[in-house]
């Protein structure tokens, strides 16, 4: 799954032209590796997406086509 939809279907970017605007614009790495938005997730890569100021920084659990709101957060885990 691209990591545009990926970031819209967890629910840590509210839409997929908000996250493809991000990863061309190198405020998204993958694995410590800045990654545009057909970079294509795998469960264990750590995510970190730069909002401005503040940076959120998650692994890969699982990859869903689609999922409900109340289960978006069992994709990821949040890293420190």
């Amino acid at each position: 799954m691209r990591i545009d939809k990926f970031l819209k279907v967890s629910r840590l970017v509210k839409r997929r032209p908000v996250a493809k605007e991000m990863a061309d614009q190198g405020r998204i790495k993958v694995n410590d590796k800045v990654v545009k938005s057909s970079y294509d997730v795998k469960i264990g890569d750590v995510i970190e997406v730069g909002y401005g100021a503040k940076e959120v920084k998650a692994k890969v659990c699982d990859i869903k086509e689609t999922t409900k709101k109340a289960e978006a957060s069992e994709l990821y885990e949040l890293v420190d």
